[in-house]
């Protein structure tokens, strides 16, 4: 087997492309529970999980993050109902890294080891209680050797510090991100400070995840940017953008979980892919260099992403041979309008699509709820 690089060696050389959502997907699929993260189809479900990331690997995936989000204790017993079996976050995690190093294995990608955050810090502000859950989720990443780790979608400061801290034990390289707009943390930290606290934990990459609209990520992430070169701070920027759009969250502490239609209807707002390429390019050029998905993002999303930055990548997208970038097997169409389009950049980035949907709003009032923690 060829050596790999890691995920510094990468960085160094350009551009990196993350995947895209697991349990949202999953969910689509009928394989996860809506409405909270769900992790134990791992054990249910293997063969569905495999298949996702199969498709994120041939998507143009760099990266491959083992797909136990939200698997600590304390968020399995927060989301447990009365019928359900218990499952333990070692044996979630273990089936998750051996999962995701198979499919990782089938290509050139690394595996990522992602830790969730942790009711007992979120609820309860118990460092000690954290700390354990962090090491718990840590341990079974430390065993399968995975290539760096990741604190995932963290929304205060304080505990992406306290897990970065735990996660120096596996003596990989590190990456961190918070679910913060403009307003900042959930304590009311902005954005600036979060992101100079973030490079001080000594971590390789730190950035955002998905909780807001791309346009909002866009601001957040200049912000960021400013306040890192400012303080002289340096790590590598990376995003994970949600799938789908919601410009009217922007002021809401808890973004797109605040909308009437989350989770079941937000279908009307997927991202189209040439959102995803102009995205894609904005966040480069602010200096963001590792770029993949969160909630919503598919498989398509993914190949976007790829796609627009194969000029700086230099790397084969696989699913290339069927699915170029803008349509360019559509000169092959029977219908003229239809080959009209093949390859056009130009007027798939500028088409004014429409929902079908002739009497519904462009938006929606968001069901506000200012305690991030209720």
């Amino acid at each position: 087997m060829v050596q790999k690089k890691s995920i510094l060696e990468l960085l160094k050389e350009g551009p990196v492309v993350g995947d895209g959502s697991m349990c949202t997907t999953l969910e689509k699929r009928g394989y996860c529970r809506a409405g909270h993260s769900s992790p134990e189809a791992v054990l249910l479900y293997p063969h569905a999980v495999r298949q996702l990331l199969r498709e994120y690997l041939r998507s143009g995936s760099d990266v491959l993050q083992t797909p136990c989000f939200y698997s600590s204790s304390g968020q399995l017993e927060a989301t447990k109902d009365s019928d359900s079996p218990t499952y333990q976050t070692e044996e979630l995690s273990r089936a998750a890294c051996a999962m995701a190093r198979e499919v990782a294995n089938e290509g050139s990608a690394l595996v990522c080891g992602s830790l969730s955050p942790v009711e007992s810090f979120t609820n309860g502000r118990n460092s000690v209680k954290a700390r354990q859950e962090f090491e718990a989720q840590l341990q079974p990443f430390i065993e399968h050797n995975v290539d760096f780790v990741l604190a995932e979608s963290f929304g205060h400061i304080e505990e992406v510090e306290l897990c970065v801290e735990v996660m120096k034990q596996a003596n990989k390289p590190i990456a961190c991100t918070m679910k913060i707009g403009p307003r900042g943390d959930w304590d009311g930290k902005s954005v600036e400070e979060c992101a100079v606290r973030m490079a001080k934990t000594g971590a390789d990459i730190i950035g955002i995840t998905g909780l807001f609209d791309i346009d909002t990520d866009l601001k957040t992430l200049k912000k960021m940017k400013k306040a890192l070169d400012d303080a002289d701070l340096h790590p590598y920027l990376m995003v994970q953008p949600l799938g789908f759009r919601c410009p009217e969250v922007e002021d809401e502490i808890l973004g797109y979980l605040t909308l009437p239609e989350e989770p079941l209807a937000l279908d009307s707002r997927v991202l189209t892919r040439a959102e995803v390429h102009k995205f894609t390019r904005a966040a480069y050029e602010i200096g963001v260099r590792y770029i993949g998905g969160c909630c919503g993002t598919e498989p398509h999303h993914i190949k976007c992403i790829a796609q627009e930055l194969d000029p700086e990548r230099k790397r084969p997208v696989p699913v290339d041979d069927m699915s170029p970038a803008y349509g360019a097997f559509l000169e092959m169409s029977m219908v003229n309008t239809i080959r009209n389009k093949a390859g056009n950049k130009k007027f798939w980035d500028n088409v004014n699509i429409g929902s079908g949907r002739p009497w519904h709003a462009a938006c929606s009032v968001p069901l506000t709820n200012t305690n991030p923690a209720k």
